[in-house]
């Protein structure tokens, strides 16, 4: 057993597994803490690195393309910090971290763990159900569908279209972007009807705001992984991942649905737009502009 603790969390391998169990004092992030334990196949694995600083170091393990979720969903978007394959070592740990890495080489290097990308997730995602409660509303997911309940400070668009339900063999993706603080971010669940739907995520009846706590926004990473992890692998769908597992978005043509279908979801977007006009829901500013983006999407 090979195994580092640090206020920053605990690795331990034991020859097979990479066991990785966030600390719990208050600088961790509380996405980590959230997140949990990680059991970490090492045919999941496909290196580690030891990062000697000034004052600390840092331990990372990198992972095969296609083989965790949460890389898919967060597409490498997650804050430093709350990256639960790195972990802060004091510098008079710096020995033991040089130790757990060598070891976890040395293991990949026997049992020759190939380091293409994989055909199935190998780490099955947060468990279910998970709710989060995030600046535009509370979005949950039970394992077979997604439910969002806006925010009183939700747009109008929004709140007058009640809870948007959707099932997870309609969506095709989730879109993820995180809240930096300095700009809002976002996500969004992507069905084959909305696949063209160009409105701004304020706007966006399937698409979550994120605009305030930066700390608690970051938990619809949660969620965005919990469904990632429910849909069909990006290799299912004849496409190419980001570098390092990052995931690329579906490419065009696996997402387009038929013509006739094309026409029918442009008409009923219009036809739901002019009856929240018209309920004096949208202004005549909003309902242009968000036809506008409707009609940009369709194009």
């Amino acid at each position: 057993m090979a195994e580092i603790i640090q206020r920053d969390g605990t690795w331990a391998f034991d020859g097979t597994t990479v066991r990785i169990t966030p600390g719990l004092h208050r600088s961790v992030p509380l996405f980590r803490q959230t997140y949990g334990e990680i059991t970490v196949p090492l045919e999941a694995v496909a290196g580690v690195v030891y990062e000697p600083e000034r004052r600390r170091g840092r331990l990372r393990l990198r992972l095969r393309e296609g083989a965790d979720p949460l890389l898919q969903a967060t597409g490498g978007r997650l804050p430093d910090a709350a990256d639960p394959y790195r972990l802060l070592v004091d510098i008079d740990r710096s020995g033991v971290a040089e130790y757990v890495a060598e070891e976890i080489r040395h293991a990949l290097l026997l049992d020759q763990i190939p380091k293409d990308p994989t055909k199935a997730y190998l780490l099955p995602g947060p468990p279910v159900p998970v709710s989060v409660r995030s600046s535009d509303g509370t979005v949950s997911f039970d394992g077979a569908q997604v439910r969002i309940d806006w925010a009183d400070t939700s747009e109008r668009v929004k709140r007058a279209t009640g809870p948007r339900i959707v099932a997870v063999g309609d969506l095709v993706q989730v879109e993820w972007l995180p809240n930096t603080g300095y700009e809002d971010g976002f996500m969004r669940f992507v069905t084959r009807e909305t696949v063209f739907s160009k409105l701004p995520p304020e706007k966006d009846p399937y698409a979550l705001d994120l605009w305030g706590s930066t700390r608690r926004d970051l938990l619809t990473a949660l969620v965005a992984t919990a469904v990632t992890s429910r849909l069909p692998h990006p290799s299912a769908r004849g496409e190419g991942e980001g570098d390092g597992g990052f995931g690329d978005r579906p490419s065009r043509a696996a997402r387009v649905p038929p013509p006739a279908d094309h026409h029918d979801v442009l008409l009923r977007r219009l036809r739901e737009l002019g009856e929240l006009h018209r309920d004096g829901v949208l202004t005549d500013e909003e309902f242009t502009m968000t036809k506008a983006a409707v009609l940009r999407g369709f194009r």
